[in-house]
């Protein structure tokens, strides 16, 4: 019998019963003391989870392995997760996240000021009369593919790519906000 708090390892957590599911097999496999087992994610949405396994037998006919599953805290270099751009607030975190990671924390008044006049921050903004998508209105759309699969669907993406596009044709978020104000376009 395996006990678990309800709900635990469904919906959105499905990767945390593939995490006890290898735990308990962890532990049949090695009854004669604690063990400890780490498995990583393969996204970048879900922590690594450290899980401890200290089986335990009152007597040889009973099998009742304790699990504690606790998630590790993400990794320094671990990209943001994309869940939680899904909204306008969220894709402004990911982006100031970002910006840390290129050294560009200074850049995030003229990023924010430039991104919210081309899409409001919202990942499904369309252009109606040029096709210009997404955060960054990369025209066209499909260009921001080079980032990942999910262009479409995923603000960190969009946002991955935007920054990039940003310190190629312009170096900073700033000197891009400079030529959008002074253009109209970026």
């Amino acid at each position: 019998m395996i006990s678990r708090r309800p709900g635990a390892g469904t919906g959105r957590h499905g990767l945390r019963t593939g995490l006890v599911a290898l735990a308990l097999a962890a532990a049949f496999l090695a009854p004669t003391g604690p063990q400890s087992v780490t498995a990583t994610a393969a996204t970048a949405s879900v922590a690594a989870t450290t899980i401890d396994v200290s089986p335990t037998w009152a007597t040889p006919l009973d099998v009742t392995p304790v699990l504690a599953v606790t998630p590790s805290a993400p990794a320094a270099n671990a990209a943001p997760a994309a869940t939680a751009s899904a909204t306008s607030a969220g894709a402004q975190a990911t982006a100031k996240a970002m910006l840390a990671q290129r050294g560009w924390s200074g850049q995030w008044q003229c990023l924010n000021a430039l991104w919210q006049r081309e899409s409001g921050w919202k990942f499904r903004a369309t252009n109606r009369s040029s096709g210009a998508y997404g955060i960054p209105q990369a025209l066209p759309g499909r260009k921001m593919a080079g980032a990942g699969k999910d262009w479409k669907t995923n603000p960190a993406t969009q946002i991955r790519w935007g920054l990039s596009y940003i310190a190629s044709r312009y170096g900073t978020p700033c000197k891009a906000w400079a030529h959008s104000r002074a253009t109209g376009w970026y």
